[in-house]
């Protein structure tokens, strides 16, 4: 009789817009919005979906670079009405729930580490349904944002993982620089911000097309 494989990972760590939620379209609409509003050269879509998940500072300086650095503000808060307007009509991707809830009774830890406000999650997972799944999670106004490791050194310590017990999820680069920052293995989801070939470029453990892909890698491998 073959031998059943022990799960490897212990903790899961999701990152939210673009891998468990469908909104790089929306954010990258607007960024847009917000620099047309300021007189600021309107940044290329592909341009705009590089910064998703990075933090404030780093998303500008990319996205808007002629923006000077004592507008900042006012370019987020613009940004941050927008978002709010179309926020209600954003859908998580098909089955996600599924996922996370068979994650969930085979007793994997589920954390998220994610590019957005504290505000902006709380909101987020309020409005999915999705929170009571999540034991922990960390926001990029709360510590070091992507790549820096540090939101996943910090559910580390708090859920007691070690890093080859850590599996992160993302669909951007910035996901997969943070994993390998951290010491831990990767996954990268190609239906998010960041092309295929720039996800593979990382050399995540895989990249999978699609969430029944996810699952039914996770299943196999998690």
């Amino acid at each position: 009789m073959a031998e059943t494989a022990e799960r490897r990972y212990t903790l899961v760590v999701f990152d939210w817009d673009g891998t468990l939620i469908d909104s790089a379209g929306t954010i990258v609409e607007c960024i847009q919005d917000a620099s047309r509003e300021m007189g600021l050269t309107v940044p290329e879509r592909e341009r705009a979906r590089h910064v998703i998940g990075l933090g404030l500072h780093d998303s500008l300086r990319h996205a808007v670079p002629d923006l000077p650095r004592e507008r900042y503000r006012d370019f987020a808060d613009r940004y941050r009405r927008h978002f709010l307007a179309r926020e209600s009509s954003m859908s998580l991707f098909e089955g996600v729930p599924r996922l996370l809830a068979g994650l969930h009774a085979r007793g994997v830890l589920l954390a998220v580490a994610t590019g957005k406000s504290r505000a902006g999650l709380d909101r987020a997972l309020a409005a999915s349904g999705l929170g009571a799944y999540f034991c922990a999670s960390r926001c990029a106004d709360e510590t070091h944002p992507k790549p820096h490791p540090a939101m996943l050194l910090e559910l580390m310590r708090e859920l007691d993982a070690e890093p080859e017990q850590v599996l992160m999820v993302g669909d951007t680069s910035h996901d997969l620089e943070m994993a390998r920052n951290a010491g831990v293995d990767a996954l990268a989801v190609g239906y998010g911000a960041h092309p295929e070939h720039a996800l593979r470029a990382l050399a995540p453990r895989a990249c999978v097309a699609n969430v029944d892909e996810l699952v039914q890698w996770l299943t196999q491998n998690g």
